[in-house]
């Protein structure tokens, strides 16, 4: 396993203990929404990066004649392919060298996967590498200025500064710690890398435990579809979505 992957799933059932036993339905269709928004209707070849058992394979099964769910863990990955059998395929590996050829992909997405990453830049360049020109990624990232962090920060119950472009390392959560970035940070990485930015997102706005009991799921979904294009340019909630574009060569 490289050095710079932050977490193993393999033998932990990540679709029951964090999905399927816990209150995230709201989170859930609040990336579905933001998918459905920023993914081409159509695609030759598509990838799923970091997509684990498949929790999105629905959103762009019928948009891709080809899809692969690419992830570290072989264990959710058997999982996938027990729902999903011949309609995918699988590819385990390390995100640092992502098993594809240059160019392969007409299309990727990698949700839900930032977080766990030390070398956002060496990450980002694979995307860019396995992608082909006027091919199109779409990328969460977790996002660091918050109006629940900046609060914290000012009152003095964290010493993370929302502020700076530094990126959060949260060592609390896990043995490894779990990444957060400004925005300017992978924007700036973006251009870098040579990507083009075409639309950007916030999701999961409302994501809080109080919010969920008062205002109930269905609700806050209905919120949350305007609230991604409202609040994006202050790049408001905990997951900023890009719509990516490689340029043509």
């Amino acid at each position: 396993m490289s050095e710079k992957v932050i977490s193993d799933y393999n033998g932990y059932d990540y679709k029951k203990i964090f999905w399927e036993d816990a209150d995230r339905e709201y989170e859930d269709q609040a990336d579905r929404m933001a998918i459905r928004k920023l993914l081409p209707k159509r695609m030759a070849k598509f990838a799923d990066i970091g997509g684990g058992y498949g929790r999105l394979a629905n959103e762009y099964l019928k948009r891709a004649h080809k899809v692969i769910i690419f992830d570290y863990s072989k264990t959710e990955l058997q999982q996938a392919k027990e729902v999903y059998g011949d309609k995918i395929e699988t590819r385990a590996g390390d995100i640092y060298d992502l098993p594809f050829k240059d160019d392969e992909l007409d299309g990727l997405m990698m949700i839900r996967v930032t977080h766990h990453l030390k070398d956002m830049k060496k990450a980002m360049a694979e995307l860019y590498r396995v992608l082909k020109p006027g091919g199109v990624a779409v990328i969460e990232v977790a996002n660091k200025r918050t109006l629940p962090k900046i609060v914290r920060f000012m009152i003095g119950k964290s010493k993370v500064n929302p502020f700076d472009k530094k990126v959060a390392n949260y060592k609390e959560i896990s043995k490894d710690g779990f990444y957060n970035y400004h925005p300017k940070y992978v924007e700036e990485i973006f251009e870098k890398t040579g990507f083009k930015t075409e639309k950007v997102l916030s999701v999961s706005n409302f994501r809080n435990k109080g919010l969920k009991k008062i205002f109930k799921t269905n609700n806050l979904v209905k919120m949350e579809d305007k609230a991604q294009s409202i609040l994006a340019p202050i790049r408001f909630a905990p997951s900023i979505y890009y719509k990516l574009r490689k340029p043509e060569e």
